[in-house]
């Protein structure tokens, strides 16, 4: 069988909030969407939720491509988080010192250990100090029922707090469908309940679980099918990431 050479034209598009689906969540996009544009009526947002509900999409996303502060972050990145741009801040080669971020995230804070605590209470504290600056926190658990010191508890919940819900099968559906139809594809109708029912259940893992596969058909110029998603997963082990993909192990 003849196949056509599949370009790198579909990789994973990097988190934004454009591409988050919000789902029962369209509250707290609203919310981070008026920080990313700058209000700072409430310059403290901590979100929580299942894994799965978009928490660390959100945080890279509100980021801006710097990174999101958390467990694995050395304690120093949280000192220096909101260091560059200070008043009397040093600059190199008289060049003007860069702009600090916006947004400030940090993700799994249950997961910090006490040096970065420590650390995260201080940021608390200077962000306040900053009318600029906006600091977006996540964990799995509501600020309450967090096992961190009492005195970041209570700053984590100084601001909003958002629940972050699980997307629904219809609405996991309705984005598989989207994403196909952002890139013209027409998918078979069995595909996406197939998928929903054998797959697993993280909107992450469908959605890479759709580029593979889109990927696949786009090499043998054949329709997404559920034959050729068969034939897909049919593939010996090891052919390639794809097939480990649809198992659910993306991390």
């Amino acid at each position: 069988m003849s196949t056509q050479l599949a370009l790198d034209l579909y990789a994973p598009p990097a988190p934004t909030l454009s591409n988050f689906v919000d789902g029962d969540n369209a509250e707290a996009l609203a919310r981070l969407r008026a920080l990313a544009a700058g209000e700072r009526t409430h310059r403290f947002v901590y979100l929580w939720g299942a894994p799965g509900s978009g928490r660390s999409h959100l945080l890279a996303a509100l980021a801006g491509g710097r990174p999101v502060l958390g467990p694995a972050t050395p304690v120093d990145a949280f000192a220096a988080a909101d260091a560059h741009g200070r008043a009397g801040a040093p600059s190199t080669n008289d060049a003007p010192a860069p702009a600090p971020p916006a947004v400030i995230a940090v993700d799994d804070v249950e997961h910090l250990d006490a040096p970065c605590q420590e650390a995260l209470f201080h940021l608390f504290n200077r962000v306040q100090s900053r009318a600029g600056l906006a600091l977006v926190c996540a964990g799995a658990r509501p600020p309450l029922a967090l096992p961190v010191r009492e005195d970041l508890r209570t700053r984590l919940g100084w601001g909003l707090v958002f629940e972050l819900h699980l997307l629904t099968d219809a609405q996991k559906a309705a984005a598989l469908r989207g994403a196909a139809g952002a890139r013209g594809v027409v998918l078979a109708p069995d595909v996406v309940p197939w998928l929903l029912t054998h797959h697993s259940r993280d909107l992450r893992a469908l959605l890479a679980a759709f580029d593979a596969l889109d990927r696949f058909a786009f090499e043998r110029k054949r329709p997404i099918t559920l034959p050729l998603l068969r034939e897909w997963l049919a593939r010996p082990a090891g052919d390639d990431l794809d097939r480990s993909r649809t198992a659910g192990k993306i991390p």
